[in-house]
């Protein structure tokens, strides 16, 4: 039975949240597995960079999908691989490469989710302000991953690291269920015919050079790289931090390194939606050059707040947090709306391809750079970690001020 009375919005969101439950699993156990099979820094950063490779490698497919079939149709494949990506983890996993290859599945089936659940709202909804519902769908994934945190964490305080995994696969299977049983199929499908994807579907290159024309909507994606490049890197490392900072103070924080990470992370959902809704007054590229750079101060602000009080070292992770997130609607709200509508599945597939590319890069850069410069014992280490992965933003906001990006109608 299909509930055809309730809204898609809140279906989608609550999918999404239960889709997004797998994200944190391996930030919270990043410390655990590191010990466990004496990684290097960077390879655990390549283990976490190895959910959005699998991210990167699936979405194209997905997108192209999109606009062929409903949507809805390629959400229920991405909900069932996120699962098996999960179990896999959690059951045959045991040593940095296996980890690759599992890790690499979960983030394809967040490839099979994320955007396609987009895709079945704009697909869905005929009424209202389209970029309000995707402020909402874009702010959720602050709570999807909030919730990742918190869960990952009480899971791993009483069980081995493999049953995070095991259990947190239920997740993106309860998302598929929902999908499959409350979101009806399309009444009036426009796609015809066979499916017959090519290689240019996929990778449609000559659409892409069409996107990347437009200089507006190639000022969001570009944003959104670098935004995702600092967002996954710090998520990925956060409770690694927590843990590194009560070390050097010798006092406790008020939560768990988990839990903390997990609050902190619902209150970029806030600032995603008010972020939007500053950007519609002000115009989105000047609201993102303001976030970016904010957030540049925020994050190296909290690398050297290390040694301090804990209520200190908090308030600048939840100042990051939500600068981080203040400009994520605003930039996807961006590109839809300004992606013509014949190449708008293209747009937000490389929107979305280079976006977690940006989170691909990110948690292996911090990795190396902590490698680099003194490892997780060192408070110079974790400062230059974080400047690693802040100062794409900054040189974002000074490239796009130069090529007259902000001076662009925004509405």
């Amino acid at each position: 039975m299909r509930f055809r009375s309730v809204g898609y919005t809140p279906l989608m969101l609550m999918a999404q949240t239960c889709a997004l439950l797998g994200f944190a699993c391996y930030a919270v156990v990043l410390t655990t597995l590191q010990e466990e099979w004496h990684l290097s820094n960077l390879e655990s950063g390549l283990i976490a960079s190895a959910f959005f490779f699998g991210y990167m490698l699936a979405v194209p497919l997905a997108t192209a999908l999109t606009d062929r079939v409903d949507a809805r149709k390629v959400y229920l494949i991405g909900g069932l691989s996120a699962t098996c990506g999960l179990l896999g983890m959690g059951l045959l996993a045991f040593n940095f490469w296996t980890a690759l290859f599992f890790m690499a599945i979960n983030g394809a089936g967040l490839a099979g989710t994320y955007m396609p659940g987009l895709k079945i709202l704009s697909d869905r909804i005929q009424s209202g302000e389209l970029t309000r519902h995707i402020a909402f769908y874009t702010a959720f994934f602050g709570i999807g991953t909030g919730f990742s945190y918190l869960c990952s964490g009480w899971i791993l305080s009483v069980l081995d690291w493999h049953y995070v995994f095991g259990i947190i696969a239920l997740g993106p299977f309860t998302a598929f269920l929902i999908v499959l049983l409350l979101i009806p199929p399309l009444q009036h499908e426009k796609w015809k015919g066979s499916i017959q994807i090519r290689l240019r579907d996929i990778f449609p290159i000559n659409k892409w050079k069409l996107v990347l024309q437009d200089k507006k909507a190639s000022g969001f994606i570009f944003g959104y790289t670098a935004h995702s490049l600092e967002l996954f890197a710090s998520r990925s490392w956060l409770v690694a931090f927590f843990v590194f900072c009560a070390a050097v103070t010798g006092e406790s924080f008020l939560l768990a390194a988990t839990t903390l990470a997990g609050v902190i992370n619902f209150f970029g959902v806030p600032a995603s939606i008010l972020g939007n809704e500053i950007a519609l007054r002000i115009g989105r590229q000047k609201w993102v050059c303001i976030v970016m750079l904010t957030s540049a101060v925020l994050g190296i602000a909290l690398a050297c707040s290390t040694g301090q009080s804990w209520w200190l070292i908090v308030a600048f992770a939840i100042g990051h947090a939500i600068f981080i997130m203040a400009d994520s609607a605003t930039l996807t709200a961006g590109l839809v709306i300004s992606a013509k509508e014949d190449i708008k599945g293209a747009a937000m597939g490389l929107h979305s391809l280079m976006g977690f590319g940006g989170g691909m890069l990110g948690p292996a850069i911090f990795g190396f750079v902590l490698d680099i410069s003194g490892s997780r014992s060192s408070q110079a280490a974790w400062v230059w970690a974080y400047v690693a992965v802040v100062i794409w933003g900054v040189l974002f906001v000074l490239y796009e001020r130069r090529n007259g990006w902000i001076s662009k109608a925004a509405q």
